[in-house]
Parts: C-alpha cells; sequence; structure tokens
C-alpha cells in the first residue's frame, strides 16, 4: 500500500464540468424556455499519489466517468484545474486510458498487431519494424497473450482476452499513469479476477499510478489505496481503503457497503432506502443526499456540508460529522 503521504502524481483542485443540455435556439425562442446546463462534476478536489491507486466509487450518472476523461483531457474542465506532477526527464506524466467496452474500443477491421503497434509507430518509440515486432510480441505476452494471437482480429477473442489487449495498447506508449474506466464491468466475475490480478501485477513491476472508475465496492477494495465516494457530481467522503470500509461515515457510503453480498449471512436483513436518484439536471437543495438519508433534518436540506477532514486522515462531507467534530474540538 502506498502511503498518504506519498507525492502526487495527479493533483485536481476544485474541477467543474457543466454541459449544455439546452433545446435548440429555435424551440427555446417559441416555448420561452432557457438555456438549460448540468453539472455533471461540481467541485472536486483529489490527489493519486505516484505508485498508488485512486477509485472513485458511485452509482451509474454520479459523474465518475465524466472524471475519467476530463483528467484525460478527452473534456476541458469549465472551472478549476488538473495538474500533473512532471516525469523523471522533467516533462508531464504519460497518461493513458483504458475503456470500459473493449470490443468498442478496438477497431474491429485491424488486426491486434496493428492495433498494439500504433502507438509505437505514430509515437517513435521504436525505429524500425523488427523493433515494433518484438516490442508487441513481449506486450502481448506480458497481458497473457501470445505473439501469434496478433494475426487474428478483436471478434476472435473472449471479453477478458480482449480487455487484455487493450491494456498491451494502453502499455505500448509507456505510460506513467492509467485511468481505468470500469474496465471489468462488462466481463464475467471469474474473468474479472483474472484482470484484476493482472492489473496489480503490472502496477507493481512497472511502478504505475491508477485513477481506477467503478461501480463496486468489492473491485475497488482489492485494487485501492484511496477510495473517493461521488454522488451526483460531489466526492462526498475519501478514505484510506481499510478505513473506509471498516468506519464509513458519510450515510451514503454506508448504502453502498450494503449492497456487497455477504457470504456468510447471504439473507440478513437490510433496511430498504427510500427515493431515487435526483436527477443531475434539478438536484437537491443542500445536501443533495437528503432525499434518501434516513439521518437528514431541516439543515440537510437548507445547507450544502463542506468537506471535513476527519483525525484518521478520511474527508467527509456530512453535517453529522461537522457536528461531531465541534463537539470533539
Amino acid at each position: 500500500m502506498i502511503p498518504h503521504t506519498a507525492p502526487s502524481a495527479l493533483t485536481v483542485s476544485a474541477m467543474t464540468r457543466r454541459f449544455d443540455v439546452s433545446a435548440p435556439w429555435l424551440n427555446r425562442v417559441i416555448e420561452r424556455k432557457p438555456r438549460l446546463f448540468v453539472r455533471a462534476v461540481d467541485d472536486v478536489s483529489f490527489e493519486v499519489p505516484k505508485g498508488g491507486c485512486l477509485s472513485l466509487v458511485g452509482e451509474s450518472g454520479c459523474g465518475k466517468s465524466t472524471v475519467a476523461r476530463l483528467v484525460t483531457g478527452l473534456y476541458a474542465p469549465s472551472e478549476g484545474s488538473i495538474a500533473f506532477a512532471p516525469g523523471p526527464d522533467g516533462r508531464p506524466l504519460s497518461v493513458q486510458m483504458i475503456f470500459q467496452d473493449p470490443y468498442a474500443s478496438l477497431n474491429p477491421r485491424w488486426r491486434v498487431f496493428d492495433i498494439i503497434a500504433e502507438p509505437l509507430r505514430e509515437l517513435k518509440l521504436r525505429e524500425t519494424e523488427v523493433e515494433i515486432a518484438d516490442r508487441v510480441a513481449e506486450l502481448l505476452k506480458t497481458v497473457g497473450l501470445t505473439a501469434s494471437d496478433g494475426r487474428k482480429f478483436p471478434h476472435e477473442f473472449s471479453g477478458g482476452q480482449r480487455q487484455r489487449i487493450s491494456i498491451a495498447r494502453a502499455l505500448a506508449s509507456e505510460p506513467d499513469f492509467l485511468v481505468c474506466d470500469e474496465p471489468t464491468s462488462a466481463l464475467d466475475v471469474s474473468v474479472q479476477a483474472q484482470i484484476l490480478n493482472l492489473m496489480r501485477r503490472l502496477q507493481d513491476e512497472m511502478g504505475l499510478t491508477y485513477l481506477f472508475i467503478s461501480h463496486d465496492m468489492s473491485v475497488v477494495r482489492h485494487m485501492s489505496d484511496q477510495i473517493a465516494v461521488m454522488y451526483l457530481g460531489r466526492i462526498v467522503e475519501q478514505a484510506p481503503t481499510e478505513v473506509l470500509f471498516a468506519h464509513p461515515r458519510h450515510p451514503y457510503t454506508q448504502l453502498l457497503l450494503e449492497t456487497i453480498p455477504n457470504v456468510t449471512a447471504p439473507r440478513r436483513d437490510r433496511e430498504p432506502q427510500a427515493g431515487e436518484v435526483p436527477s443531475p439536471l434539478k438536484p437537491p437543495s443542500g445536501c443533495t443526499f437528503h432525499p434518501r438519508c434516513p439521518q437528514s433534518d431541516s439543515r440537510c436540506s437548507a445547507e450544502r456540508p463542506e468537506m471535513t477532514t476527519m483525525p484518521d486522515g478520511s474527508r467527509v462531507a456530512c453535517h453529522r460529522v461537522e457536528e461531531m467534530m465541534a463537539r470533539m474540538a
């Protein structure tokens, strides 16, 4: 596990991303409707230590995949900043992304060899075709495939094998930082374990840094040094992995942990949670989780909680935690 005091590979400060979801101009004029914006990411701040793994976890639509695209430069932030630490040669860290659907992210008309060789050619990381062929064979072997697999097309592989190809392509550019956007969510459970173990091994061998996106708490527990929980575009809790699992403080984090299957008590009683996830087009006032929170009161609906840092280093955005800290002071 990477200590929390390790130098940061990535620092994100007050990052916000708004999307214009307004109706077409003529419709707005005729119907007299204003422009409509959605805050997919709202004032998000976090750091990822070098050689470590920070996982962003939350329900679908919470904004975690938008964060991944902001970090990789596919989107530009509306506000805030994204800063990568310099690499060993003084240049910014090299960043690559592993996408959720391995079939959609691989060109079906290209053979696997050309898919993996493309970054080597474009970035001129190898000078001759012989060197490129040797490097592609090495990468295929690294992810558990064979050199002969390079002659095949993506549709000839299983889902887990296609994700291995995606990882090999990401590694071809010799990155320092990998953004992993739900890389195992489309795979069977047994294949998920193989891919996660592969990613852990590669991190140890190559000193990679991960920003890992997932909705599965059991997956992020296996991968992460730190976990940040997102709800409706905001981080509501962040803590070291074992601290968060042992002492979840935000009611939403507690709700997520309740979704993990328990082999020893498969029929355990669970408190049903009321309400649906609110629309990000019209988020609730105050704490956005208050309509679903069993502990909410009038302050929760009127006042947005600030992030509070706990003595163990975890951060929580909840009024009850603020009140507890005030009593301890």
